[in-house]
């Protein structure tokens, strides 16, 4: 029994990661899946096996080398000089992309819960610092009743997308754009997403002892993030080509379902995007305190600092300009990611032995 329960610790974790402010919101899933029409189901499936088969790898490499941040593995993965560099454009696009998701939850208090942006930021900023105390630990738990609670709404989604005229819109619509661009897009998509989530997958899979569990959270994991891009997508579909102009696209096909399901729905959007603002600000606290001998507080500190100050551009405006930028760059880690598993072997072995780690990265949470 506490294996399987560890089994869906991970395979939620792993969904709630993906889950951002971009998926949770509908924007990444608006952009790279359903413009694109009646192909974006096929492209969906692809996006699923491959969350499962490069997710799922990720942590088992960071469980062999017991890596104890992203850097080790790209150490692993890319040799010393290569691996380091990887790792700090890893970090400055982490900041960037968290400071979209504080965005989020901004646009989230502003346009639907009709509160002030920055009270939305500020808020986002107070309960990470809390709840960051305790660690892996509490993002395990927090995504195992945040996961859950998102795929019933979604399930919900779609039921009363079946009572709404333009239900089977994402068989019929065609798109004018080139196959190339389609089927790239969710290449895009996963090496994006998995490049940011493995702050959180690495340490992840480095602190799960069997790698069974890592498999099986792997492929649920997986699994359950493509059906959550199928049920927003065909919720979408149904909506097009209006609901483009929307920052949050899902909260309006929430209003379908009700003042009270609207309600909670959007709230569960801003705990999503929550829960996966923590997770990454936890690994790029792990992974910087490798270099700065401060205590973590201070170092969770400075970057929720930064993440405010960007997330000032607002949310939409990051999300066009960033994300696509950093799809690119992350389709380089995905192959060598590819590539390492090809040859049967990392391409640069990473003892970890022979790197020094200070006693104080030992402890992941904060003293209090």
């Amino acid at each position: 029994m506490g294996r399987n329960i560890h089994v869906l610790q991970i395979a939620f974790t792993y969904i709630g990661t993906i889950v951002g402010a971009g998926f949770a919101t509908g924007q990444e899933i608006l952009q790279f899946f359903t413009r694109f029409g009646s192909l974006a189901t096929a492209t969906i499936m692809l996006a699923t096996v491959i969350f499962i088969w490069l997710g799922t790898r990720l942590m088992l490499i960071a469980h062999e080398i017991s890596a104890h941040s992203y850097e080790d593995v790209n150490l692993h993965l890319f040799g010393p000089k290569a691996g380091k560099w990887i790792s700090w454009v890893t970090l400055f696009i982490l900041l960037g992309v968290n400071s979209v998701m504080l965005a989020g939850s901004g646009s989230v208090f502003m346009e639907h819960l009709h509160l002030n942006y920055q009270t939305g930021l500020l808020l986002t900023l107070l309960c990470t610092y809390l709840l960051l105390s305790k660690g892996m630990h509490a993002i395990l738990q927090m995504n195992s009743i945040l996961v859950p609670v998102m795929m019933l709404l979604s399930l919900l989604m779609i039921i009363s997308t079946l009572n709404t005229p333009n239900y089977d819109n994402f068989i019929v619509i065609k798109t004018d754009h080139h196959p190339m661009l389609v089927w790239l897009a969710p290449i895009l998509y996963t090496s994006f997403n998995l490049s940011m989530a493995q702050a959180v997958l690495v340490p992840l899979g480095s602190q799960t002892d069997s790698k069974s569990t890592i498999r099986w959270g792997g492929i649920l994991g997986g699994v359950g993030v493509g059906i959550m891009l199928m049920a927003a997508h065909f919720a979408m579909s149904a909506q097009m080509p209006g609901i483009q102009q929307f920052e949050i696209p899902m909260g309006n096909v929430a209003v379908q379902l009700g003042m009270a399901v609207q309600t909670v729905y959007m709230i569960m959007i801003f705990l999503e995007i929550f829960s996966t603002f923590v997770a990454d600000i936890y690994g790029l606290t792990l992974q910087l305190q490798q270099y700065v001998s401060v205590s973590p507080r201070i170092i969770t500190l400075s970057i929720m600092l930064v993440c405010f100050l960007i997330s000032q551009f607002g949310f939409s405006s990051l999300l066009s300009l960033l994300y696509p930028i950093f799809g690119l760059i992350s389709l380089f880690w995905a192959g060598m990611l590819i590539y390492s598993g090809h040859k049967g072997h990392p391409l640069t072995p990473f003892n970890r032995r022979n790197r020094i780690i200070p006693n104080r990265l030992k402890q992941t949470t904060y003293k209090r």
